[in-house]
């Protein structure tokens, strides 16, 4: 516990660790230099060293306070001398400064300070022109690197903010698909066991009415429960089966226009007074999305024509014109159906999201005169001539 206290407080206190050992490094090195080995300075020794101590120490803030500490070095330099503290500053400079073009001008600034300080050796003959390049050799190799290292430092900290912006959006990315699936797996859960479940319960309703009085139709009507609760295990094996192996499974097949008169014929066997008109779609088979979404459509709303309007005269219209057009409208309830069956409000939820991801239209409303309808339209696609 204790090492990893300490292994996180070490990246925090890193850098400042190091700016106190350099400015203690630095003021030790230079005030020892001045005061026993430059002794023809124009100052006195025991005051250069002192000064250079001073510039040393305010390498503490050269992260904070680069150009301050620069121009503090600049002008200590030329006025007391300083080595070692001198170069820190300037690479300071040019790693931390926010601007090019202030560190273009002080660096200038330190040039024309170092050619015209009157340190060692100045006034004895020696070529101006040497110090024009002593003064180039010191200053411009600390402001250079100090610049190559904070553009580097800046590319590696948006190379990690790129990163870590990546790393959030894939997250995002990643929790959105995982909502689509949930929402795509309630939607196939409800299609394939709301649906059915619903008509068997009706069915039930019908049998327990018809048990006493005509046990043949009861027999008959106990059939077609056993019948759609074998076919609806049946399809939920083959969504779970896609649920656990994704592409590997076998899809369930996709219902057509036979699988339409066939939900017809349930809920007519149910005791619903329902027809059925289809137009346009025998010699154009539409193709398996666009069937599937009808089969959907038609199954949801005659359940629903079960749950809320009981047995009330219904329509369901197919026909093929620009688009495809399918309604189911059923007349207004008279004393409502005579079972009770939950609803979860989600089944047109899932028609409309199924019907515009097609790139379709879906209504869902009352009618004027009472009752009911739901709406869709789903263009087909585009056939190669």
């Amino acid at each position: 516990m204790r090492w990893g206290r300490g292994a996180a407080w070490w990246p925090r206190r890193r850098s400042r660790v190091l700016d106190i050992s350099l400015a203690l490094t630095a003021a030790l090195l230079d005030g020892t230099l001045l005061w026993f080995v430059v002794r023809d300075f124009y100052i006195p020794s025991w005051v250069s060293a002192a000064a250079s101590v001073l510039i040393g120490l305010i390498l503490v803030a050269r992260r904070r306070y680069p150009v301050a500490v620069a121009t503090l070095s600049i002008a200590g330099g030329f006025v007391a001398g300083g080595f070692l503290s001198y170069f820190i500053a300037l690479y300071s400079m040019g790693a931390y400064c926010a601007t090019r073009r202030l560190v273009t001008g002080l660096a200038v600034a330190a040039y024309v300070a170092f050619i015209i300080q009157p340190g060692p050796g100045m006034g004895e003959g020696g070529p101006f022109w040497g110090r024009l390049i002593l003064g180039v050799a010191i200053i411009v190799p600390p402001v250079l690197l100090g610049l190559y290292m904070g553009t580097r430092k800046q590319l590696v900290a948006s190379l990690q903010e790129r990163a870590a912006r990546l790393e959030r959006e894939r997250n995002l990315l990643a929790e959105q698909a995982r909502i689509e699936e949930r929402t795509r797996i309630a939607r196939e859960m409800h299609d394939v066991v709301a649906n059915r479940v619903s008509v068997m319960v009706v069915h039930a309703g019908a049998l327990r009415a018809v048990a006493a009085r005509d046990p043949a139709k009861a027999a008959e009507t106990a059939a077609v429960i056993g019948d759609m609760g074998r076919q609806a295990l049946d399809e939920l094996r083959q969504v779970i089966g896609v649920l656990r192996l994704g592409d590997a499974a076998e899809l369930p097949d996709t219902p057509g226009l036979t699988d339409i008169r066939g939900l017809v014929d349930q809920s007519a066997a149910a005791g619903l007074p329902v027809t059925l008109r289809i137009e346009g779609l025998d010699h154009r088979p539409p193709p398996p999305t666009v069937a599937q979404t009808l089969y959907r459509v038609v199954q949801e709303a005659l359940t629903n024509v079960h749950k809320h309007a009981g047995n009330v005269d219904t329509g369901v219209t197919i026909e093929l014109r620009e688009a495809v057009d399918v309604e189911v409208r059923n007349g207004p309830p008279e004393a409502g159906p005579d079972h009770e069956l939950p609803s979860g409000g989600n089944g047109l939820l899932g028609l409309r999201e199924r019907v515009v991801a097609l790139g379709g239209t879906f209504e869902a409303g009352p009618c004027d005169r009472g009752g009911f309808a739901v709406r869709a339209r789903i263009p087909l696609p585009a056939v190669a001539t």
